[in-house]
């Protein structure tokens, strides 16, 4: 396999990206692994000779513009850029504080917009490059407690499929990942960040919600290692596909979205199709 295909991954440091770094030194590839901090990163992948650990917080654009200089320092180019870094605002709307709802977007839509707006004109001038952006299946469809969240992916997914449009002329791809319920760290109290408000009205839903998410922890179905080469053999292929769907519960849930769609379209049909303007 090619050894001077250049990898960035942002929060690297742990979690999915943490495998993702591994794996894609493991296959060869020249690494650029990144997160807040940058000690905690090299710490968490090791020592290697084609890894290049960068300080960048996602929410800072200033960070990812410096980020491209390093890079192209080191390497000259960019091939594939994994969006990874985000963040987990649980909670009932109505308890999560506007403050929160702005520090989930900053995190999960605003940060990767930051990363791709730098690295955008490398993939431009060398008229290549991949950027994988890593969503959920709360990309594909809302749940409970889980709005701030929810939001981000969906404006992540809706971002990235209309990208795709304007840079596809440019020889640039892009791929949404939808993973389930995979082991990282995402649940953990670390990554899990709790509405500050407390309603009385949401009590007894908050506390089965917080038991359910507790349980959860340590227990989800999804190897992030197995994801990692999943991700690997998907980026070696001449073309990406649009959207990875993983995990056999992101599947199930994929095709229960799909499955309500296409009864909500059968069941409103006529109405729907009624609404063209009259001409005569």
């Amino acid at each position: 396999m090619s050894t001077n295909k250049v990898w960035l991954i942002t929060g690297a440091g742990r979690g999915m990206g943490l495998h993702i770094a591994k794996a894609a030194l493991a296959a060869g590839y020249n690494v650029v692994a990144t997160g807040r901090n940058p000690d905690k990163v090299a710490k968490a992948i090791g020592e290697s000779a084609n890894l290049l650990i960068v300080k960048l917080d996602v929410t800072l654009l200033a960070d990812a513009e410096s980020a491209v200089k390093v890079v192209l320092d080191r390497f000259g180019r960019i091939d594939v850029l994994v969006n990874n870094a985000a963040s987990f605002y649980a909670g009932y709307f109505e308890e999560l504080t506007p403050e929160q709802m702005e520090r989930q977007l900053a995190a999960s839509l605003i940060g990767p917009m930051n990363v791709t707006r730098a690295f955008l004109p490398i993939m431009r001038k060398q008229h290549s490059g991949k950027i994988i952006s890593i969503s959920s299946s709360a990309g594909l469809t809302g749940f409970e407690f889980g709005t701030a969240y929810a939001a981000s992916k969906f404006g992540l997914e809706g971002w990235m499929e209309s990208l795709q449009a304007e840079i596809e002329p440019f020889g640039i791809q892009t791929l949404v990942v939808n993973p389930g319920f995979f082991r990282t760290t995402l649940l953990t109290e670390e990554s899990t960040n709790l509405a500050e408000r407390s309603i009385e009205d949401y009590n007894e839903r908050r506390a089965k919600q917080l038991e359910f998410w507790k349980a959860q922890n340590g227990k989800q179905s999804g190897d992030p290692a197995k994801l990692a080469q999943a991700l690997i053999k998907l980026a070696s292929q001449k073309e990406l596909p649009r959207r990875f769907i993983a995990g056999a519960d992101a599947i199930g849930t994929a095709e229960q979205k799909v499955a309500v769609l296409q009864q909500q379209i059968n069941a409103y049909r006529d109405l729907s199709t009624s609404l063209a303007y009259n001409e005569s």
